[in-house]
């Protein structure tokens, strides 16, 4: 009998359509680039409806009748960790983590993990890309390994369900989701028919057995999690890390949650034990002393949290044909619109200058609330003047040189006060709450604002 001929085809990694041909663009999501070759060999199985079917064993019923005894949150005993997935951990959801190589996943989960464990949860730590070995002294530096967390090294996804549904943990980790592959399916572990075999898999475990699962994602080199766009459709909670891996802080962000608000952040220190939560975040991003000329603090929002931080201008002559425009943390469209506003309205005359703008403490912000501290940061440092001590600026800015009221102004004021800020600048429209012992600067366009700094 004459051996199976193998044949080839072309997938998108993003949206996982099939191709018989290569071509620079996909021609269902119209991304380009994305379409990479991929060998058949026989005919390709999923798990099927049928096999679905049978996993889930789910029967129509009124929603009255649902019940919600079984929805109560465990908690990760970490604040920060607790807040960004809404409160803790929702049984049967599907978590992914993704972000930069060593800024911080594996040490977060596994310090998760362990604690958990000690306080008498069943969990259980699957390791794709290290030994046990490997494991075990990651987990002796981080001081958890003395605990009862069962650790599984293993990348055959069947193996896998089958010991956990023998030990039926609470609390699962897949570290990393590339690593795992099907034996139904041909391809390497990490392409786009076996992330979303081994997704949907996953998720049909965590909901039928109540578990909770986390995965470990890689991400590319623009900071998306590796693989079709499916994988973060399909699971119940998406969280990227942020941050510089260099430095002290981290971020963790939640760009999706079906259990909590969206945009939630925890803040994190890195130690020699691990992720810390930080208690007060708003001290970290701030500097003591007095301001100096490019600096202004504003507060954003961040999920159900007012978050204080520091924006910082260098404006400079220019020895480059076109002059440089540099943000960081910053969109660079939001910093180009803002110089244009104060050429015509406060005119300020930077056309020829080198501007550079960032937001200290590695934050990403695209809040509208921050343009007029921003812009008050720029025409400190262009005018070399001081914002005022213990001062702090709120605004969005309109086109035509408004200042326009923000969201949850009053949670903002009621933040800086409790940080001992006594000067407040903030739009003149809207509700304005009134605090003791803050005296309030209400403007209703740019150049009013500009002309206050002077």
């Amino acid at each position: 009998m004459p051996p199976k001929k193998s044949s080839t085809q072309f997938v998108c990694a993003e949206c996982g359509a099939k191709f018989s041909k290569w071509a620079g663009k996909c021609l269902e999501c119209g991304a380009w680039s994305t379409l990479f070759e991929q060998e058949i060999e026989g005919e390709t199985r999923g798990i099927g409806a049928k096999a679905m079917l049978l996993e889930t064993g789910s029967k129509p019923v009124p929603i009255s009748q649902v019940p919600t005894e079984h929805a109560k949150r465990l908690s990760t005993a970490n604040v920060e960790f607790d807040r960004t997935l809404g409160g803790g951990m929702a049984p049967g959801s599907l978590v992914l983590i993704g972000g930069d190589p060593g800024i911080g996943k594996s040490t977060l989960v596994l310090q998760t993990l362990a604690t958990i464990a000690a306080a008498g949860c069943k969990t259980l730590y699957v390791s794709g890309e290290e030994s046990a070995a490997q494991v075990k002294l990651r987990a002796e530096r981080l001081g958890v390994a003395g605990g009862d967390m069962l650790l599984l090294c293993e990348t055959s996804l069947n193996k896998i369900l089958e010991n956990a549904k023998k030990i039926k943990p609470q609390v699962m980790v897949i570290d990393s989701i590339q690593t795992m592959y099907s034996e139904e399916l041909p391809g390497t572990p990490g392409s786009v028919s076996q992330l979303r075999e081994c997704a949907l898999k996953l998720m049909i475990f965590a909901k039928s057995s109540g578990t909770v699962t986390m995965l470990i994602g890689h991400v590319t080199k623009d900071g998306q999690i590796a693989g079709p766009r499916i994988l973060e459709h399909m699971v119940d909670t998406v969280a990227y890390f942020e941050g510089d891996k260099k430095g002290q802080y981290r971020i963790l962000r939640t760009v999706k949650n079906r259990f909590g608000a969206t945009d939630e952040i925890g803040v994190f220190e890195m130690t020699s034990l691990g992720l810390i939560p930080v208690q007060n975040p708003s001290r970290v991003f701030l500097q003591d002393g007095e301001l100096s000329p490019g600096s202004a603090v504003s507060c954003t929002i961040e999920g159900s949290r007012a978050l204080l931080f520091e924006i910082q201008a260098l404006v400079g002559k220019s020895s480059y044909a076109m002059p440089q425009r540099v943000s960081a943390g910053v969109e660079q469209k939001k910093l180009t619109i803002i110089l244009a506003l104060l050429e015509r309205f406060a005119k300020l005359q930077i056309s020829n200058s080198d501007v550079f703008v960032s937001v200290a403490g590695g934050l990403r912000l695209d809040d509208p609330g921050i343009d007029l501290s921003l812009a008050l940061a720029i025409v400190s440092n262009a005018l070399n003047i001081s914002l005022p001590p213990r001062s702090i600026v709120i605004g969005e800015l309109g086109l035509s040189g408004e200042i326009r009221t923000v969201s949850s102004l009053d949670l903002r004021i009621k933040e800086a006060q409790r940080l001992g800020f006594e000067k407040i600048v903030v739009p003149s429209s809207g509700k304005i709450p009134v605090v003791k012992g803050v005296e309030l600067f209400k403007f209703a366009r740019l150049e009013e604002a500009v002309g206050w700094l002077h």
